[in-house]
């Protein structure tokens, strides 16, 4: 074992307690006694019920909506931790919000990727587990040890099993072209590049496409589907240029805004993404489907804990 821990305890916070769970269960273990509660002036704290120290404590929780408000639950909760001698304080965080905000695009815009992982590290954190971040180089932005897990293995296995026939997989941009090729080798089929415009934020135009989709089933494929613009634009641009069916993979489903409508309306048959971000049950319609992280997170978690290397994670059986 890598230090002196008691034993593993998972604590849960507010955003996605469903995974926390589903962690907890794969590695036989019962979610920590903890209550995070919210007082009546909106500040956040935390009861927790059980000794953690010298414990080796792993704290699930995403940082989506409210982004602000689960950053924040976060942090207490590390605090908490800290200041009750836990042997260990491992963060794992499905979804990294403010992932984008990863330089400056423009004068005076801040980095706060970075200040994010300079909170962490400053409540105390001692290891950050992720999956997908929107920029791998946002490792680079803390001192302690990052483990990026990848959830595009789960997805092509998924795509794979359906037994489609003529696939071609597809990179809705130029920045998703490595995953999307990944993804791709794995299934052992070609790709396509889709070359797009944004002319505003969260506006996307179609421009061309690099690759031959015509009589094909396509899948896209994206770290994150946030406001759908993206995906439903290219599908339906990929339908016009006579493509036989789309679908869509991704791994955080962050839906805001219209994403809903747009992908109820598009010509999307099908959208597949990982369990990162708990999906209120109101968006939940039938073109999503749902793929559980517990077991991908549950073996990080094991192999951290005994001090084995996580390499093996990411072998090519698993992760091409």
């Amino acid at each position: 074992m890598d230090g002196n821990y008691s034993g593993i305890k998972v604590i849960a916070g507010n955003s996605n307690k469903k995974l926390a769970q589903d962690i907890a269960n794969y590695l036989d273990v019962p979610l920590a006694n903890a209550e995070v509660v919210k007082f009546s002036d909106g500040e956040i704290g935390l009861n927790l019920y059980e000794s953690v120290r010298g414990a080796d404590v792993f704290v699930v929780q995403s940082t989506n909506d409210p982004c602000n408000d689960n950053l924040m639950e976060l942090l207490i909760i590390i605090d908490a931790l800290k200041r009750a001698s836990a042997g260990r304080i491992n963060v794992i965080i499905p979804y990294y919000g403010y992932a984008r905000q990863d330089r400056k695009a423009k004068s005076r815009d801040p980095i706060t990727a970075k200040l994010v992982a300079n909170l962490l590290t400053t409540a105390g954190a001692d290891r950050v587990v992720t999956m997908d971040l929107h920029a791998s180089q946002i490792q680079g932005f803390f001192d302690i040890p990052v483990d990026h897990l990848v959830g595009g293995s789960t997805i092509g296995t998924y795509f794979q099993n359906l037994g489609l026939e003529d696939v071609v997989i597809v990179a809705p941009d130029a920045g998703s072209v490595k995953r999307t090729r990944k993804i791709a080798r794995q299934l052992g089929v070609p790709f396509a590049i889709i070359d797009k415009n944004r002319p505003k934020p969260n506006q996307t135009e179609v421009m061309n496409v690099i690759g031959d989709i015509k009589g094909k089933n396509c899948i896209m494929i994206d770290d994150m589907i946030d406001t759908a613009g993206t995906l439903t634009t290219g599908a339906d641009a990929l339908m016009e240029l006579g493509a036989k069916s789309v679908r869509a993979g991704a791994t955080h489903a962050v839906l805001s805004g219209p994403a809903i409508e747009r992908i109820k309306n598009s010509a999307l048959e099908e959208v597949v993404v990982l369990d990162t971000i708990n999906i209120p049950e109101e968006k939940m319609i039938d073109k999503i489907k749902v793929l559980s992280t517990g077991d991908i997170f549950g073996q990080a978690i094991e192999y951290i804990h005994s001090g084995r290397s996580l390499s093996r994670l990411f072998t090519p059986e698993r992760y091409i």
